[in-house]
């Protein structure tokens, strides 16, 4: 096929495809009001004449005329403004639609450009943009004014510090680097803010399974004390809380899978095994769970409530877990106590998995720390954390709802323990 016609089929169904979820989001918001849905901002046949100008655009200033390409942006700009003052009763677009004709139009002149996947990523980030309006409204609405300011905090401490922390090794054997120390909490955070983000999109009420996953995410220890002492209030519940937690821990092997994975891949396919067999049991109890409930199966759960991972006081906590962690192994590495990592992974995964795991991972692709025992760190980190949730289960909780979960942890530790001969 001619590379011209070829490149205007693709610009055309991307633009097509832009216009779909436009004329799609607009009958939404028209609740299927013809008259209002033709009022509003362009369609599948506005953006796909859109992106075919922008490539052919392109085409004609590549071989012909130089400046057709900007010329036709000023007019498509100019179009749409003009129109909105030949007809007021018109919907005026808002900067969102303005930005997506104009990028509409850049979009076909990638494809002509040769930027195939660039045009391709462009038009689906544009669709994705357009077509989460209304749910991100309604997301956002659940957020309150707390986890803004952690969240502008974070933001602005990330973007303005991190970059002039000194990235070099300080302070008594050198055991301490400031901005590998916040790199590594800007990722924890961020892994851990995703969960959080998702328990709220999640609303005031959650099916079971996707709370556990998502209470996993943002910080299993979190979500076992939660619904630990909230079995306690709705005892009748108290089995749905133990699936919950269970797979809220098992959650925990696939974060810990990707924080490492992010900093060390050898480290990872290492421990593949072992988080596969630790995850295992709760995995099973799920499909167990799932299977003996599924003519009356559970309802709905009101999803725990944790703390914000972007706040200033979790960023630290984290940070001086990290740091003290770090200083000690690089203490017992110096002195040639090498098997004293191990008690100290134990007592840190006590209180939480990520630091051993960001740390091991670290100092193996430093070479300070041999793949075998970086591994066997990482696993009794995850070890301590499954007997510090247990106990908490059993403190806080019902007895039903503790024995539920402190058996899975049991398997979850069994398992764990065993692992540790295969890496």
């Amino acid at each position: 096929m001619n590379p011209l016609l070829n490149n205007i089929l693709v610009s055309a169904c991307l633009g097509a495809l832009i216009g779909l979820i436009r004329q799609w989001n607009d009958q939404q918001q028209a609740g299927g009001d013809a008259a209002a849905t033709r009022a509003g901002f362009g369609g599948v046949r506005t953006y796909t004449l859109w992106a075919l100008l922008g490539c052919l655009a392109a085409f004609v200033s590549q071989n012909y005329i130089a400046a057709t390409l900007p010329v036709a942006m000023c007019l498509v700009a100019a179009h749409i403004v003009m129109g909105h003052i030949k007809d007021p009763t018109r919907q005026f677009p808002g900067a969102t639609s303005f930005a997506a004709a104009m990028l509409t139009c850049l979009i076909g002149a990638l494809v002509h450009w040769g930027h195939v996947q660039a045009a391709i990523v462009t038009a689906a980030l544009t669709m994705v943009m357009l077509g989460i309006k209304e749910p991100l409204h309604t997301w956002t609405e659940r957020f309150t004014s707390v986890d803004i300011r952690a969240t502008l905090q974070f933001v602005a401490i990330t973007g303005v510090i991190l970059p002039l922390v000194p990235n070099r090794d300080m302070g008594p054997y050198l055991a301490l680097n400031p901005y590998s120390i916040w790199w590594k909490v800007v990722l924890i955070s961020g892994i851990g803010f995703v969960g959080y983000v998702l328990m709220r999109m999640l609303g005031a009420k959650a099916g079971i399974t996707a709370t556990g996953f998502v209470g996993g995410l943002a910080s299993s220890t979190a979500t076992t004390l939660a619904f630990s002492k909230r079995s306690k209030d709705t005892r009748e519940l108290a089995c749905d809380y133990a699936l919950a937690v269970i797979l809220s821990c098992t959650t925990m092997y696939g974060r810990t899978a990707v924080m490492v994975g992010i900093i060390d891949l050898q480290l990872l396919h290492a421990l593949t095994i072992p988080i596969i067999l630790q995850a295992a049991p709760g995995l099973l109890y799920g499909a167990w769970y799932w299977f003996s409930t599924r003519k009356t199966p559970p309802g709905t759960v009101h999803t725990p409530e944790i703390g914000n991972p972007l706040s200033l006081t979790t960023s630290i906590k984290f940070a001086l877990l990290y740091a003290a962690a770090a200083f000690l192994i690089k203490v017992v590495t110096v002195h040639g106590f090498q098997n004293a990592i191990l008690p100290l992974a134990f007592l840190t995964g006590l209180t939480s998995t990520d630091a051993m795991s960001l740390l091991m991972a670290n100092n193996h692709t430093a070479g300070t720390t041999i793949l075998q025992l970086a591994a066997q760190a990482v696993i009794i980190a995850s070890v301590a954390n499954n007997v510090a949730k247990a106990g908490i289960a059993i403190i806080f909780g019902t007895r039903p709802y503790a024995t539920r979960v402190s058996i899975a942890l049991c398997l979850m530790i069994i398992t764990g323990i065993i692992s540790l001969w295969l890496v």
